[in-house]
């Protein structure tokens, strides 16, 4: 099965884009909503990334042990197909480059079409139940490598500010 390495690496060299340009994609709608919340730096970019890639490694390798049967592998390969439209909605929303954006057709929908195209061919072709839960299913591990990332950096704030000198 070549599906879940080809699906890790194009989401690997779609997202090296997104590492680089979140910050100043985010930078943008902070901007246009006043919602200083909503920034981040290049750091936390790449270690939200990072939890992102941690989660999709262990989907592709239960994609791989079970021949393509994982619910988690299969909710990945379409939420990553999926995912390819919701960049392609956000430039045209924000009538801007925004992050991802580049890489979304000619990297990322390839790869997710191949590993989707893998599973038919396996005869385990994604169900409608795969194509509901993988946009959710990859938005909440997205928001919560976010999260992650931003709380932890709010807290070493604290901790340094409250530290004695």
């Amino acid at each position: 099965m070549r599906g879940p390495l080809v699906l890790f690496a194009s989401w690997a060299l779609h997202d090296a884009e997104e590492a680089l340009t979140f910050p100043a994609t985010a930078d943008h709608l902070a901007d246009l909503t006043g919602i200083d919340a909503l920034r981040m730096t290049t750091k936390q970019s790449l270690s939200a990334i990072g939890l992102v890639g941690a989660a999709l490694a262990v989907a592709g390798v239960r994609g791989a042990r079970t021949r393509g049967a994982s619910r988690f592998y299969r909710a990945s390969v379409a939420g990553l197909e999926a995912h390819v439209f919701t960049h392609l909605l956000s430039a045209v929303a924000a009538r801007r480059y925004t992050s991802g954006v580049l890489t979304a057709l000619p990297i990322m929908w390839p790869g997710a079409a191949f590993a989707r195209r893998e599973l038919a061919e396996l005869g385990r072709p994604l169900t409608a139940s795969d194509w509901r839960l993988g946009p959710p299913t990859m938005g909440a591990i997205a928001l919560a490598a976010h999260l992650v990332v931003r709380i932890d950096r709010a807290s070493r704030l604290r901790n340094r500010s409250s530290s004695p000198r």
